[in-house]
This record gives structure tokens, C-alpha cells and sequence, in this order.
């Protein structure tokens, strides 16, 4: 279902949708922002957005010797100690991709017909300490940012790996960097693999242990309730000529948009990045 209506445009943090029906509607606060909605079926509503929260002052300069005190217990490269003598594997059509955790980067395809038997193998670069060093020389806390963001809000640690197969393209060693990320799903895996430019690539491996770090914590934004009541067509029309005259017509501000929801019985969640 869409429901039409004026919202500002929501990208950070999430936001979830709560309907509430005629007979239990929602309270808002008074000075409470109101929109009015309607759906493709002609249903009325009022909806109120919550406030944002204030910014975390955990940024640069702003952190404080407590939160510097427990990143230097915990390096993002202590936490990731668990995945040490771990292989991970990727599957995609003819390749089958093999990370093993400060070794080796594979590219592998497997004869169907004999067991384990290897037909094809790239290595795609192997870890290097010096390498991966370098990559993190200019942040002393070993995070970075990733520049394709949009917002820039996706934070990684990242090892090098490096001195594999030689390209036949380019002439030139092929060489992976892997980028650990903080997830929420609480599962180890290869979530993707990209090649740009030629025979150089990036891996984006989920980490959720990375979540504890407090580094990572502060890009994990908050759930926001936007409430929903049900209105009467008459009460709708109401409340919409009240609203009229306690504000100057100059500072209603209407416009028309359109936000994807599920069914009313259910709460919806929109997430745009």
C-alpha cells in the first residue's frame, strides 16, 4: 500500500510505522509535528514524527579519555583474534572464493565430477602485516570510512592482501583488500566481491563482533515511532480546518510524496540510505 502525504525526507536514523485504529488512538505531545496521510483507499490519517536525537558527541576531537581508554583495550583487531586458523567461502556460479583469516585469498573452481578435485585457481592475494599497516597509517584508531558512502557512515577495518596470482592483464600481482564490517545479522560471511579496477579487489566480510567496538556503535542509529491515527473522514476534515486557522497560511507547508508500507495490521520500516 501507498500513503500519500508531507514528510521530510528520512534517512538517518530508521524509522518504523505504528497505526493505531479510531477507538485507541495515539497521544502526541503538544508541540508534536503532525502530517496528514491518506491511502489508496481513501482511509485518513494523522500521523506524528518523533523527534531525532542529538548527534553522539563520540567524533574526532569530541571523544572523550574514557571512550579513547576502552578502544585501547579493545582493538578492532583484537576482537576479530576469534576468526584466527578460519576459512570462509563464497559461492558464485563457476567460482567458488576462500578467505582464510591472515592467509589466504582463493579463487577456485571444482570439477563437479571428481571430488575436491581443483580444475582452476586463482590466488587473489595473501596477508600482509606491513601492507595492512600502511593501509591504516594516517588513523591511529585503525577505522576508516568508506568514500563510495553516500552518507559516509559505513565503517570498516580492513586488511591487505597482497603478492598473488599474476594478472594477466596488467602484469602485476593481484591483490585484495577486505574490509570487516559491523553487522547485526550475528553471522560470519563473505557478503561481497568486487573487482575495480582490474585484478585488484574488495571483499566486504560481516563482523558482528566489531558491533562491541565502540566505534562501530555509533553508527548503529536508533528505531524512531512514527504514530498513525485512524481519523473519520469528518473528523479528518476537522482537524484539518483547525490546523488551518492556528497556523499563518504562509507557514503551512503541503506537498505530496509517496512512502511504501505494508498492510495496516502490520508495522512497516523504512531505511533509506
Amino acid at each position: 500500500m501507498y500513503i500519500s502525504g508531507a514528510l521530510p525526507s528520512f534517512q538517518d536514523p530508521k524509522y518504523k510505522l505504528q497505526f493505531h485504529e479510531l477507538q485507541d488512538p495515539y497521544s502526541p505531545d503538544p508541540d508534536t509535528e503532525m502530517v496528514r496521510m491518506t491511502d489508496r483507499d481513501g482511509r485518513k490519517f494523522e500521523c506524528f514524527l518523533p523527534r531525532k536525537p542529538e548527534a553522539s558527541p563520540l567524533d574526532g576531537a569530541n571523544e572523550t579519555e574514557a571512550t579513547l581508554a576502552e578502544i585501547s583495550r579493545r582493538t578492532p583487531e583484537e576482537l576479530l583474534d576469534v576468526l584466527k586458523d578460519r576459512c570462509f567461502h563464497r559461492h558464485e556460479g563457476w567460482w567458488t572464493y576462500e578467505l582464510c583469516y591472515h592467509g589466504k585469498f582463493r579463487q577456485v573452481h571444482f570439477e563437479t565430477s571428481k571430488k575436491d578435485k581443483k580444475s582452476q585457481e586463482f590466488v587473489l592475494g595473501v596477508y600482509d602485516a606491513e601492507a595492512t599497516a600502511r593501509l591504516h597509517s594516517s588513523t591511529p584508531v585503525l577505522i576508516q570510512k568508506d568514500p563510495r558512502s553516500q552518507t559516509a557512515a559505513l565503517k570498516y577495518f580492513a586488511h591487505m592482501y597482497v603478492n598473488g596470482t599474476k594478472c594477466d592483464l596488467t602484469g602485476a600481482p593481484r591483490e585484495t583488500e577486505v574490509r570487516f564490517v559491523c553487522a547485526d545479522s550475528g553471522m560470519l560471511l563473505i557478503s561481497s566481491i568486487k573487482e575495480s579496477p582490474t585484478c585488484k579487489y574488495t571483499v566486504i566480510f560481516q563482523a558482528p563482533m566489531l558491533c562491541k567496538h565502540p566505534l562501530f556503535q555509533e553508527e548503529r542509529q536508533p528505531w524512531l515511532v512514527v504514530n498513525c491515527n485512524s481519523v473519520s473522514n469528518d473528523e479528518y476534515e476537522i482537524n484539518r480546518e483547525q490546523q488551518q486557522q492556528q497556523r499563518p497560511a504562509a507557514s503551512e507547508e503541503v506537498s505530496s510524496g509517496s512512502i511504501e508500507m505494508l498492510p495496516l495490521s502490520t508495522t512497516s520500516s523504512m531505511d533509506e540510505s
